[in-house]
């Protein structure tokens, strides 16, 4: 005869055994109390966080007929007793991944119009609820709505966003929240206590830690541990589960730092060998990055750790900037997802190894590109008649005619509300300039210069190889602006503050000489 798993044995029965869901339990407790229990729940949240045993316990407390109404559910009255014993008729517990079509809701809505048989409610608990179709869902509406006075819904899911805003609209949504590490230590130290099992707390804390919130996972995962007959260890539980010792992953991310990817390969191919999963070993070593990335940025009171291993970690995120940090959790992130269809178990673990020692460049911060740029030969303005100048010195050229000085009173909104006047006196004159001009961007102005910014290189270089295009542009501004105006071009990017009005021809020229444009806050 098999024995009931850990987690069904040691699921809560009362308000007072659930977990780290205080701010659902209070309200719901405080519905029976008040005697205001809606007709339709909502429970959304991540696996294993209680939301089928609430959705139950909140069953057996309708149900309850227990005088005080703040001690339901009792477990002593004759209704507790059958809903504890399985025999109770009122309470229909549906699998929706197994009853998805319109037939299985339309069945329901034609039953949940009789009396309950035994209790005061009766109580559709719909698990899973994302799985129905989009035509069961439009049936179940009606009824979600207007239920009869004697039932009530409670529906739970994983995938809220899988659920239409009509069924949303009319429930109340609680959402569950993953379970701290902390919380699920204590559960476990308490479920061992009772079943004399002999665990090492540094293995609970393992277990806890890769439940990544789920209280079902970690019971499971110590039911599993169990089975041994023996002393639950640090070292036993890793084996078991596959995971890497914590050592290893401070020496892979302790050659990263130091740019040491022979030492990182080999601390990467010794976990892989020694049984690590290498999708759990990119977890911890995201999860290890995460917690750099904490103390990096200072806020650490959350981080559970100890205080030698908080010292280790403070001396090793002082080696990585921020953006390098962000750059390797993005890596292993992404190593851990891959991780999953690729031929090879360690590929995907060893690419984001290489590419995390990649060195990096020292970052030019556009400021000093500025002065630099700034040293050289003052920008000047190239006097266009037939023949164009072309100087190696300056970093972006401006046209305009020979004898005109740019007016700095020109303005960019003044040319963009001359701009359709503009054009179609160019397109007299060269309609293929027009049909060029039509992928070139108003950027800005300053000093009386107009900076277009064309999407490919190959255009730009096309415009100014025509050298007689760029001064017909300047003088159909200024002929209809009735003032000078110079004109420049460059290259749009993507992401480049190029087009930020406030940059300027010196910070565009600072970005085509290789600089970054760097934030200090």
């Amino acid at each position: 005869m098999t024995s009931q798993a850990l987690y069904r044995k040691w699921r809560p029965q009362t308000w007072d055994e659930v977990v780290s869901q205080e701010h659902i339990v209070r309200i719901l407790k405080n519905a029976i109390r008040s005697d205001r229990v809606g007709h339709a729940y909502l429970f959304s949240g991540p696996r294993g966080t209680g939301k089928t045993t609430i959705a139950r316990i909140l069953a057996r407390a309708v149900n309850c007929l227990d005088s005080d109404l703040g001690a339901r559910p009792c477990d002593h009255c004759s209704n507790c007793i059958a809903m504890n014993e399985g025999r109770f008729l009122d309470i229909m517990e549906i699998d929706a991944a197994s009853n998805t079509s319109v037939d299985d809701v339309r069945d329901l809505r034609d039953k949940i119009n009789f009396s309950p048989t035994q209790g005061r409610m009766k109580v559709y608990i719909i698990d899973e609820v994302h799985m129905l179709s989009t035509a069961a869902f439009n049936a179940l509406l009606k009824t979600l709505e207007e239920p009869p006075s004697h039932a009530m819904f409670i529906l739970a899911t994983t995938e809220i966003h899988k659920i239409p805003a009509t069924v949303l609209s009319r429930c109340q949504h609680h959402e569950f929240r993953r379970i701290p590490v902390t919380d699920i230590v204590q559960w476990l130290q308490k479920i061992c206590a009772e079943e004399k099992i002999d665990a090492h707390p540094d293995a609970l804390t393992l277990i806890a830690r890769q439940a990544t919130g789920a209280m079902r996972d970690a019971i499971s995962m110590l039911d599993q541990l169990s089975s041994n007959g023996e002393k639950i260890t640090l070292q036993t539980a890793q084996n078991t589960l596959g995971v890497a010792a914590n050592q290893a992953v401070i020496d892979l991310i302790g050659s990263i730092t130091e740019y040491n990817t022979a030492e990182g390969l080999s601390a990467l191919h010794k976990a892989l060998d020694s049984g690590s999963d290498s999708r759990q070993l990119a977890r911890q070593v995201v999860d290890y990055l995460r917690q750099l990335l904490i103390l990096r940025l200072g806020t650490n009171e959350s981080l559970e750790i100890s205080s030698e291993n908080r010292a280790l970690m403070q001396q090793q995120c002082q080696k990585i900037s921020t953006d390098r940090l962000v750059n390797m959790i993005r890596l292993f992130n992404q190593a851990a997802v891959d991780s999953r269809v690729g031929w090879h178990p360690g590929l995907n673990l060893e690419l984001a190894l290489a590419e995390s020692c990649v060195e990096e460049k020292p970052v030019q911060v556009v400021e000093k590109l500025i002065e630099k740029i700034a040293a050289k030969k003052p920008e000047e303005f190239i006097a266009v008649d037939d023949d164009l100048e072309e100087t190696e010195d300056q970093p972006l050229k401006v046209i305009i005619k020979k004898g005109q000085i740019p007016d700095p009173t020109v303005t960019k909104e003044e040319i963009e509300r001359n701009w359709s006047k503009v054009r179609a006196l160019i397109k007299q004159h060269d309609a293929i300039l027009d049909a060029t001009l039509n992928h070139a961007k108003l950027l800005y102005v300053r000093d009386g210069v107009l900076y277009l910014g064309f999407p490919r290189e190959m255009i730009k270089n096309k415009v100014e190889e025509n050298r007689k295009s760029l001064l017909w542009t300047s003088a159909a501004i200024s002929n209809i602006l009735g003032k000078s105006v110079g004109v420049s071009l460059t290259i749009l990017r993507k992401r480049s503050a190029v087009a930020d009005s406030s940059a300027g021809p010196l910070v565009d020229a600072a970005l085509q000489m290789g600089g970054k444009l760097v934030i200090q806050k």
